[in-house]
């Protein structure tokens, strides 16, 4: 048996971790944070960048608001987003990077 008490994480961290891989398991997900750590979009944008409709891309930013990765502000009628956790992106970038330069 060993003689250093090892401690477990709490349940809640380990949600919000298991969220935030999730969130990064997704390809589309993971282009739409990519986008969105350069600058702002409007759904219209990231929908023409990505190439997919706008409803596909409204359901990835709804699950990415839910746990708040990114967070919107209203400009009129149009509703632009950005990153909400530079934690997160950081790890993204580095996950980009170590697959870039594997």
């Amino acid at each position: 048996m060993y003689r250093n008490k090892q401690e477990l994480l709490p349940d809640e961290t380990i949600e919000a971790v298991s969220q935030i891989f999730k969130a990064l398991s997704d390809p589309t997900r993971i282009k739409i944070l990519h986008l969105l750590s350069q600058q702002e979009c409007s759904v219209n944008h990231l929908a023409e960048v990505l190439g997919i409709s706008q409803s596909a891309v409204s359901h990835q930013l709804s699950f990415l608001r839910t746990i708040r990765l990114v967070k919107y502000r209203r400009e009129g009628v149009v509703i632009i987003y950005s990153c909400n956790d530079s934690h997160v992106i950081s790890l993204l970038h580095q996950a980009i990077h170590h697959a870039e330069h594997d």
